[in-house]
């Protein structure tokens, strides 16, 4: 369910919630949370970025977003990283 999971746009200096240098989510599941970032290959993989950034140990900012944006930010990624190959 999209309720399940959050995202968030990792913003950075000179970044807008627009215009973010990557996208990280965190999936509810029966474990407990699972967070993960988008790569440049355009696949989610594990990640740290948002407990990181709960305890304040990480320089970007997160924002979190709708999953409609993070759909449009992802097709933004695509364009400008191109398709896996």
């Amino acid at each position: 369910m999209a309720d399940d999971v959050k995202y968030y746009a990792i913003v950075s200096s000179g970044r807008t919630a627009q215009t973010p240098s990557g996208i990280a989510r965190r999936k509810l599941t029966a474990d407990g949370p699972f967070d993960e970032a988008l790569r440049r290959d355009l696949t989610w993989q594990p990640d740290s970025a948002i407990v990181e950034w709960e305890y304040g140990d990480v320089g970007a900012d997160l924002v979190e977003i709708s999953e409609a944006e993070a759909e449009r930010l992802i097709e933004g990624f695509r364009q400008k990283w191109g398709e896996p190959g």
